[in-house]
């Protein structure tokens, strides 16, 4: 059966399609999945989710499996989490359990494997003259802006918060009250989390609609047969890519900073990449293993997520996200590691390795495609949270987390900022709006000058933000990758790697602020954080003298730097030339 196989067998043919069809079936399912993104964002309460945008829209088929994406959100949501939740309801209620108007939550570490913020809401789309046939579910996952527990000092699961395993939020159509006044009564903000979970419904009913009512205008059976041609055409365009890489066994090594449990061991991060054939296999066998700290996350929602985005940004957005393009991706993953974690492991902070993990299984690959793969990026959260209460007793909490450079590649200069490789389309929350909601005041939002990577092209640039505090509050902080920073490529330079720094109020001495949990802010205190930079690609000597003076004039490199990367030095007029006594003939 299709991944969207009807209920009726009369009507599952291998009937033809014609190209024209297709098409218009393959975008238009990804013109659904945007609309319902779209309209979260105008109808969200928290600005963590109508400004940042932590959440993702995806549409799976009848037996959970991935079929089409939005084209914005959170790449680790959708490139596992809402098939798995999916799949974890089909194995609890069954497809006769599951009616018309049911609406299904899951948040369950033991499913999910990330922490319990995430939680996918879900409900089976049923179409056809009477509503009979089960061709999927439309589900979005939602980070949930607080659900309890006390997170970042945890030291396992249940002391996070509130645990959903795939329970109905409404059944048939109507809401039960009981399952709603449990979250509300689980939440240090109740207004924020049940505005959100309603646009949350909202999106879930409406995608469930415009999907049954796409696959009743070209009839089930024309339906099923394009979203098995969809996903076999994504997975033969996966194929072909691996199929052009030399077979081999590709590795490389680095490391994060420490597990957040309190010490300063270095969790090592080691990676192996097979390429067999039209198959890619990521080995993890000896990555690090499961932490004491909150940054582990399970084999569903960690490697498998993680094996899955790393190898889309490595074969581009040309196609589809969908289960077809993941079918040649093996994973060699032994149980008890930092991304195979027991379901009970402490994960509030999960993602922390993600995107140093992801750089690891593109770096691997650098020899096997030296003009696709690009220096490391910044690659840590860089997340700056301040939290407590107001004057009136209520809880305030916002996570402005950090953008940072992007690593240049084999045709130009490195991107950024912007947010890591396991975030997506998350944008910066409005200056404005922070400061009308959160006790500080910024002083400064600007590029980090010298922070990206020297090469023949530059790393992307980092930037610094200032934070004057006007009120009491805490501080939460999550920098990594300072002490193996961002990595050139071919011969590029490494990254500057990020800083955090805290400055008293009536003092003029700085202090690190980088790995802190609860750390208390007082009025006139300055909270400094700069992101990191992009690793450069290719040799510095071979950059053009005049990519070097456009990053001078734009303040991108400063004099000293061009100096002693490039050989160059900047006359009393601004004008960059060689350095004679430096100067590299094979410039």
């Amino acid at each position: 059966m299709g991944p969207f196989a009807s209920s009726n067998p009369a009507e599952d043919t291998n009937s033809a399609i014609d190209p024209i069809t297709l098409e218009v079936i393959r975008h238009g399912l990804v013109s659904i999945t945007n609309q319902i993104d779209a309209n979260i964002k105008r109808t969200a309460f928290s600005p963590y989710i109508y400004e940042y945008n932590d959440f993702a829209v995806g549409l799976v088929g009848s037996e959970g499996q991935l079929v089409a994406q939005c084209t914005g959100g959170m790449p680790p949501f959708v490139a596992d989490s809402v098939g798995t939740a999916v799949r974890d309801g089909l194995s609890i209620y069954g497809k006769a359990r599951l009616h018309h108007g049911d609406i299904v939550l899951c948040n369950h570490a033991a499913v999910q494997g990330q922490h319990l913020n995430n939680t996918v809401m879900y409900t089976p789309i049923y179409a056809g003259p009477d509503r009979t046939a089960l061709i999927g579910f439309f589900a979005i996952n939602v980070h949930w802006i607080e659900i309890g527990g006390i997170q970042t000092n945890s030291t396992d699961i249940f002391m996070e918060g509130l645990q959903l395993r795939s329970i109905k939020l409404w059944s048939k159509g109507e809401p039960i009250e009981e399952v709603y006044r449990i979250i509300e009564n689980n939440t240090r903000m109740p207004l924020e989390l049940m505005g959100d979970i309603a646009a949350q419904l909202a999106g879930c009913l409406l995608g469930r609609d415009l999907t049954a009512e796409l696959a009743n205008k070209y009839g089930i059976a024309t339906f099923n047969r394009a979203v098995e041609l969809i996903l076999d055409q994504s997975e033969q365009a996966a194929r072909t890519f691996i199929r052009a890489m030399p077979d081999g066994a590709y590795t490389t090594e680095t490391y994060l900073d420490n597990d957040r449990s309190g010490g300063e061991e270095l969790v090592p991060i080691k990676v192996k990449v097979i390429i067999a054939g039209d198959e890619l296999t990521v080995d993890f066998s000896d990555i690090a293993p499961q932490a004491k700290g909150p940054i582990n996350s399970g084999y569903f929602g960690g490697g498998q997520t993680i094996a899955r985005v790393a190898f889309k940004y490595l074969m581009g957005a040309a196609e589809m996200a969908n289960e077809g393009t993941f079918r040649p991706i093996k994973l060699v993953l032994p149980p008890g590691k930092l991304i195979s974690a027991d379901p009970t492991a402490p994960m509030f902070m999960y993602p922390t390795p993600f995107p140093t993990v992801i750089d690891a299984v593109i770096k691997a690959l650098e020899h096997a495609l030296p003009d696709r793969v690009p220096g490391g990026h910044f690659g840590t959260h860089s997340g700056v949270r301040f939290y407590g209460r107001r004057p009136n007793g209520s809880f305030f909490d916002t996570h402005d987390s950090g953008h940072g450079g992007w690593g240049a590649c084999a045709t130009h200069d490195g991107s950024g900022p912007f947010r890591t490789m396991a975030h997506g389309d998350t944008r910066i929350i409005p200056l404005e709006l922070q400061e009308s909601l959160m006790p500080f005041r910024i002083e400064e939002f600007s590029l980090r000058e010298d922070s990206g990577g020297a090469g023949q092209f530059r790393g992307g640039m980092g930037f610094r933000k200032k934070y004057r505090i006007l009120n009491p509050c805490l501080l939460g902080t999550n920098l990594d990758r300072t002490k193996y920073p961002p990595w050139g490529v071919q011969g590029g330079r490494q990254a500057m790697p990020g800083r955090f720094t805290l400055v008293p109020a009536g003092s003029t001495t700085e202090q690190s602020v980088e790995k802190e949990n609860a750390y208390q802010l007082n009025p006139g205190d300055l909270v400094c954080v700069e992101t990191g930079g992009g690793g450069g690609y290719g040799p510095p000597a071979k950059r053009s003298l005049e990519l070097i003076a456009r990053d001078l004039d734009a303040g991108y490199v400063s004099a000293a730097a061009a100096e002693r990367e490039y050989g160059v030095q900047v006359g009393s007029d601004g004008t960059a030339r060689l350095d004679a006594a430096l100067k590299n003939p094979n410039r």
